[in-house]
């Protein structure tokens, strides 16, 4: 019997074609919004121009806020106004304007000082802190108006700064409120952390930060953007609670409480 003839096997299917997954439309990224200039993140110094602008803007305000804005150490001349300076540090204004017309009393000028026994004016300023070194500087101070000056305060920084227990800071203080002519902003404990908060400087180092601000504060302002940086720190922006939502500069704080 003859063999069945064998059936072609199937024919293979074609693969069926797949169909391209349709891509999603990619949207469109927003662009993003430039930063003002004058409100950096915080670390980033503006550019100058920006700063001066802010600084203006700021002093403006202050100037409104305070229009009477003076020096708050008590003093009759320019040796009174460096030795409230020199006792202010570490210490209050109102606890040194407390006890300097009584050490004025006792010691009325600086012949007086040079000559006084150190344990006496120790005493006289015990209470301002830190009254040892105070009191060599005092002591210091006067002996060097004397010898190099013929008593008189100098008019420049770079001779004031020699005499014992003056520093940048204090040169400016007395430079600016006997002569008229700081030769920068007074940078102390108030102006440095308020300036780092508006970004006016990024710098702690007083001297430093004394240089940036010269940059952008206007030179006729220098004298009383200190004071009235101390008068709204001493008001509104104090170290420890700043009054945040009381602040007419908080819109120009880089760096927020």
């Amino acid at each position: 019997m003859a063999a069945a003839p064998k059936k072609a096997p199937p024919a293979a299917k074609s693969p069926a074609k797949k169909k391209a997954a349709a891509k999603p439309a990619v949207k469109a990224k927003p662009a993003a919004k430039a930063k003002p200039l004058s409100t950096p993140s915080p670390g980033a110094l503006a550019p100058l121009p920006d700063r001066q602008a802010k600084a203006r803007a700021v002093i403006k305000a202050l100037r409104a806020e305070f229009p009477d804005t003076q020096c708050s150490l008590d003093h009759g001349d320019g040796w009174q106004l460096l030795v409230a300076t020199i006792l202010s540090a570490q210490c209050t204004d109102a606890r040194v304007n407390q006890v300097t017309p009584g050490l004025f009393k006792r010691f009325p000028k600086p012949a007086d000082f040079a000559k006084a026994p150190i344990e006496e004016i120790e005493e006289a300023i015990r209470s301002t802190g830190f009254y040892h070194n105070k009191a060599k500087s005092l002591q210091g101070a006067a002996r060097a108006l004397i010898e190099h000056h013929g008593g008189k305060l100098p008019e420049d920084i770079d001779e004031l700064v020699k005499v014992p227990g003056c520093g940048r800071k204090t040169a400016n203080v007395v430079l600016g409120e006997v002569y008229g002519k700081p030769a920068g902003v007074v940078v102390d404990t108030h102006v440095g952390r308020i300036s780092r908060k508006l970004g006016l400087t990024d710098q702690d180092d007083p001297v430093k930060a004394e240089r940036q601000l010269n940059e952008c504060v206007p030179q006729a302002d220098w004298r009383d953007f200190g004071h009235l940086v101390i008068d709204h720190g001493r008001k509104t922006c104090t170290a420890r609670g700043p009054k945040c939502d009381d602040c007419g500069l908080f819109r120009w704080c880089v760096t927020r409480a």
